[in-house]
């Protein structure tokens, strides 16, 4: 006998488990994820940092608003999710200018070297400051939405992979692992494979594609200072920050990729070693561990977010790309008002309190999940 429930969440990720918390109490919510473990692909493989700065304009008003909404929630818990720590973009003057926002200010690369003297002298010849920046505890963040969730009734069921969904009167019946469960809104926060899910459903997807995104840790002879910021090249080659006594390196590679348990290639650690240490005086002296995730993204890059105007109940909360984290908070926000409302809401219709800066965000590149 099937389950029953106003909205079902596939996905366990820090998409499906901000809407989760952002929910609860509300209405009855199950989600659902296919891993044995929650945040296992994408969400446990995190940057850790929001920075407000980075991206298009909608997802820095999204992260913005993230921001506000979590420091709101820090006030309540014995550890903060947020820890202030700055970004800095290193890099030739034509590609800082073209990666800066108005969230940073431009400061000399003898500012940019004081702030990390790992850096070496002549390797760059302008730089940006972003001092709006967080470290994210991110395990944290997650288990906060996950026991906010549970207490308030949402039942979260692992191991569960969707093999079948219809649209059945006025509800989804789905299939997942050995359960069934029925609802009215059926939410798909499944991140790579969000356009798969669509398929199991009968929806049309929306051409999302995974980007494989490389990190690792890596012991060095000199650590970088504790209130070092996060250095990223303006020219996407690399981006580096301090981890206790290690640093945390990428290649920042945006490699096209199915959807899949995504892991390190062959040789691109090695490389982005070798360019560490020919920019920087860190002495990167072995890998500790490395892993890579995928970065889900809409043709236009702007985060995907609202009921498909072709499927009745079928919500997109989906393609946030490389910043699932700074934007969550902001998109599980909208996403619960309009699932809570029961139709798609409009700009126009908006209020002008928070919740509109989402709405009004999006709306100002595209609203529609479907031009």
């Amino acid at each position: 006998m099937a389950a029953h429930y106003d909205v079902l969440i596939v996905g366990g990720g820090i998409a499906g488990l901000s809407l989760a918390s952002a929910l609860a109490g509300t209405c009855a919510v199950a989600l659902v994820e296919a891993e044995q473990e929650l945040a296992y692909h994408t969400s446990s493989r995190s940057a850790r940092q929001l920075i407000p700065s980075y991206g298009p304009p909608v997802v820095q008003e999204l992260t913005v608003r993230t921001l506000e909404l979590i420091a709101a929630r820090d006030a309540e818990l014995p550890e903060p999710v947020l820890t202030p720590r700055s970004f800095m973009l290193i890099g030739s003057e034509h590609a800082v200018a073209a990666e800066a926002s108005g969230h940073m200010r431009s400061i000399t690369p003898a500012e940019a070297l004081e702030l990390c003297p790992a850096l070496v002298p002549g390797t760059f010849t302008a730089a940006g400051l972003d001092t709006g920046s967080f470290g994210c505890n991110a395990p944290l963040l997650l288990e906060d939405h996950r026991q906010r969730a549970l207490a308030a009734g949402v039942d979260i069921i692992t191991g569960a992979r969707v093999h079948s969904a219809q649209r059945v009167g006025s509800g989804w019946q789905v299939g997942a692992g050995m359960e069934a469960f029925e609802a009215g809104v059926l939410v798909n926060a499944a991140g790579a494979w969000a356009d798969e899910l669509a398929v199991i459903s009968g929806v049309e997807k929306l051409g999302l594609q995974p980007y494989r995104r490389t990190a690792a840790i890596a012991a060095v002879e000199r650590p970088l200072p504790e209130h070092s910021p996060m250095v990223a090249a303006a020219d996407n080659s690399f981006y580096f920050r301090r981890e206790g006594g290690d640093v945390l390196i990428s290649p920042s590679e945006s490699v096209p990729s199915g959807p899949e348990d995504a892991k390190p290639r062959p040789g691109d650690v090695e490389r982005l070693v070798a360019t560490l240490n020919k920019v920087t005086t860190l002495g990167i002296a072995g890998v500790r561990t490395a892993w890579t995730g995928l970065r889900t993204e809409a043709a236009d890059g702007v985060p995907v977010a609202g009921f498909d105007a072709e499927a009745p109940g079928f919500y997109w909360l989906a393609g946030q790309g490389g910043y699932g984290f700074q934007t969550s908070a902001a998109m599980a926000e909208l996403a619960a008002t309009q699932i809570l409302a029961g139709q798609q809401a409009s700009p126009e219709a908006a209020d002008t309190g928070p919740v509109s800066r989402t709405a009004q965000a999006l709306a100002a590149t595209r609203w529609s999940v479907r031009r």
